[in-house]
């Protein structure tokens, strides 16, 4: 539909004969013959909308998947002044004058963003620069993608026995006669191997009607299989629970609480059997795209081509051919990460959201979502049954089972009785105090690392931070090399050489010279999982090691290849952040190392001691999966916290009586409704009077609500914008949403930027 000079996307949500208010423009044309969202998801949307004060445009964006539907673009045309410049411009100017060329080249037509990228290097600023100046106008178009225009391997081709018109050139022809010999449905891919120019020639055939042409459908990687097993007395009574849930058609959520090893995805298994022998679809939701594989695998063992697989790994095309499979009802089982939650399966029966406690299934953009809590709305609306699994429940849930939200579904033993790992805690203190060295690893933890190569069983070691070094700075006057748009040091990368912002991903390169005071002394601080894989590589040169982390999954796909690799025994060692804390089963590690349990305790945020409880407690329930008894070695300053001694004890619930006390006494969840406000600026100044004002607008607070700031938030400058933040704790959802729509009110009636505001309710993170 036309939008100002653009052309949008729009979704309708109701159909009506009432007359509207103000002007009407017509839609240019319908993209859908029938609806993509049903009434329970367009209910969903508005909820979310309300919930988290989202724009709804914004909730429908995500539920959609339109980016590979529609081409977007830009086409520039010349305006009066425009054409007045380019002539001008074209005896005066030098044939390297690129704003010149750029002029000229539009003088004769209309052009794409695209193309004029492609021929001139500075495009975008030359763009930019002429737009301000009026010499141009852009006309945002939207228009469908071309399905003749895809790759060659996603195409496949079949004579449909309409003959051509007219004398066909060689390469037509010779296609023909390949198709007439080979009769079935071919990859054009493959046909391009053996009949010269076949791409071309199929695609003017398929113009001219001779060929039918559609796509190649994706092939997902079925990771591993696993065998199902009997259920033991534990599991037995949980799944039964489960079922009698999903045959009654009622709303219910369960929490499944099992220990590392107690075998919650073979429950996960047999009830969404359970929902299938009902004749409704189920949907499970992972945590990270690195644990979808690992699940993939089972899955398609156990369900075939019902399963769909949705996670941002794919591309646009893929992810909508996931999609339309979903919603054309071939697929009854979902596999997905966060916006798997928005899958348009049919008949919902069951929800599974595997590692509840996980922080990835918050959205971080706007709408700033959790993807557990709305697959319980989603799940109330169609009548199903959510399963809410953990090893290490977040407090928010095994409170709502304490007060009978919940159903409370526990499994305290690991299947076939295996013992839990053993965990030992060294005190990295001590170890200074008797080598007088500040080494990454103590010796305790690298005899271990010895044993384990010798005897061929396997190793993990976690260290939840990327890159080599932390920070660079100058030993001569204490500079640190910090981001020109954030208020964060930088972090070497040294496979890159590089330096890095993991923010706003800005980059330079490592300073030879202070940039403060010209010193050489240039050193690097801190470890990062970089630097943990190279002083392990110098201390045992013949093992085979492997790095998981966001910097090493470059290529589509990667983590696959790793975990595959590391899962068929090709590295003895694997390094890597959080991504390999959780869910991967790996029968032949033994041995889990944590280099230091100690970061993320610092944050200024109340939920940095149960973060560091659960990522300890998950990472140990890695050791000890097969046949073979663990070990966990944790290395840390704080041996004394009572997150990192309950994780090592393995004691979920000590760590949630002692962490409710807290929340209880200083009035955090679960016991207030919280958000966040962040008010930010490009200019410090226009960020700290709009946070002033906001303030005032917000005096006095009302009752049962409680008001904190403005104050500059702990990152205070970010993507190049300054943050000040204020913290709200209400008695009541109804009182904070209404206290958040008077904030939102306000910045409207004041024009604030549409980005100058950013709501986040029930927030992860204050950082």
């Amino acid at each position: 539909m036309p939008f100002g000079p653009r052309k949008l996307t729009g979704v309708i949500l109701a159909c009506h004969d009432d007359k509207p208010e103000g002007n009407l423009r017509d839609a240019l044309r319908l993209i859908d013959s029938e609806p993509v969202l049903s009434h329970d998801m367009i209910a969903l949307a508005r909820w979310i909308s309300g919930y988290y004060c989202a724009p709804l445009g914004e909730v429908l964006r995500s539920m959609l998947p339109l980016a590979s539907e529609i081409r977007s673009g830009k086409i520039y045309s010349l305006t009066d002044s425009g054409r007045d410049a380019a002539r001008q411009l074209f005896l005066d100017a030098s044939a390297d004058d690129q704003a010149a060329n750029l002029l000229r080249a539009l003088e004769g037509r209309s052009l794409s963003a695209g193309y004029l990228k492609k021929k001139f290097p500075l495009a975008d600023k030359i763009l930019r620069s002429l737009e301000k100046k009026g010499f141009l106008v852009a006309e945002h178009t939207h228009e469908s993608r071309d399905p003749l225009r895809a790759a060659s391997q996603s195409m496949r081709i079949q004579l449909n026995g309409k003959d051509p018109e007219g004398k066909l050139p060689k390469a037509e022809r010779e296609l023909i006669a390949f198709l007439q010999l080979h009769p079935g449905t071919h990859n054009l891919g493959e046909v391009e191997q053996q009949v010269k120019n076949a791409s071309t020639a199929a695609r003017a055939l398929a113009r001219k009607g001779a060929l039918t042409v559609t796509r190649e459908e994706t092939q997902v990687s079925s990771g591993y299989a696993k065998t199902s097993h009997q259920l033991n007395p534990a599991q037995q009574a949980a799944l039964d629970s489960i079922r009698l849930g999903i045959e009654s058609r009622e709303f219910r959520t369960f929490l499944l609480h099992g220990v590392t090893g107690s075998g919650k995805t073979e429950v996960y298994l047999k009830a969404i059997d359970a929902a299938l022998a009902c004749g409704r679809s189920a949907l499970l939701m992972v945590p990270e795209i690195a644990l979808t594989p690992a699940m993939a695998g089972q899955f398609f063992s156990r369900f075939g081509n019902r399963v769909a697989i949705l996670h941002s790994a794919f591309s646009d095309s893929e992810r909508t051919e996931q999609w339309r499979k979903i919603r054309s009802g071939s697929a009854w089982v979902v596999v997905g990460t966060r916006s798997g939650v928005f899958a348009p399966v049919r008949d919902l029966g069951l929800i599974v959201v595997d590692e509840e406690h996980d922080q990835s299934y918050k959205q971080e953009e706007t709408p700033r979502y959790n993807g557990r809590d709305v697959a319980i709305v989603r799940a109330q609306h169609a009548g199903a049954c959510v399963v809410l699994g953990s090893a290490t429940p977040s407090l928010e849930s095994r409170y709502n089972a304490e007060k009978g939200k919940y159903t409370l579904l526990e499994l305290s033993e690991r299947i076939e009785s295996r013992p839990m790992p053993r965990v030992d805690l060294i005190d990295m203190r001590q170890e200074f105090l008797e080598t007088r060295k500040q080494a990454t690893f103590s010796r305790a933890m690298l005899d271990q690392f010895e044993a384990r190569l010798d005897s061929g069983e396997q190793t993990i070691v976690l260290l939840n931070r990327r890159g080599f070094s932390t920070f660079v700075a100058c030993r001569a006057c204490g500079e640190r090399v910090q981001c020109i748009n954030c208020s964060l040091t930088l972090t070497f990368h040294r496979r890159d050489r590089r330096l890095l912002c993991h923010y706003c991903n800005y980059a330079e390169k490592v300073p030879s010279l202070c940039p403060k005071c010209q010193s050489e002394h240039i050193y690097f601080l801190g470890v990062g999982s970089e630097k943990v894989e190279e002083e392990l590589h110098n201390q045992f040169p013949t093992a085979r090691i492997a790095r998981l982390d966001r910097d090493t999954i470059t290529g589509k796909r990667h983590y696959e290849t790793i975990l595959q690799g590391f899962r068929d025994r090709d590295f003895d060692i694997l390094v890597g952040t959080q991504m390999i804390a959780k869910g991967h089963d790996i029968p032949n590690v033994t041995l889990v190392g944590v280099v230091s349990a100690d970061i993320g305790l610092g944050m200024p945020d109340f939920r940095a001691a149960e973060r560091t409880f659960q990522l300890l407690t998950q990472v140990a329930g890695r050791a000890g999966r097969g046949s073979l008894p663990g070990v966990v070695l944790v290395q840390t300053i704080n041996p004394d916290h009572y997150a990192i001694r309950l994780a090592a004890a393995q004691d979920y619930q000590a760590f949630y009586e002692k962490e409710l006390q807290f929340r209880r006494f200083m009035h955090y969840p679960p016991f207030t409704a919280m958000a966040n406000i962040l008010v930010r600026s490009e200019k410090q100044e226009d960020a700290l009077r709009m946070s002033a004002e906001l303030g005032q607008h917000l005096e006095p607070a009302p009752e049962k609500i409680k008001v904190m700031g403005p104050a500059e938030a702990p990152v205070p400058r970010l993507k190049a914008e300054y943050r000040y933040q204020f913290l709200i704790k209400a008695a009541s959802r109804k009182s904070l949403n209404e206290l958040l729509r008077r904030a939102q009110d306000f910045t409207r009636a004041q024009k604030w930027n549409a980005t100058a505001l950013v709501i986040d309710v029930d927030p992860f993170t204050l950082t």
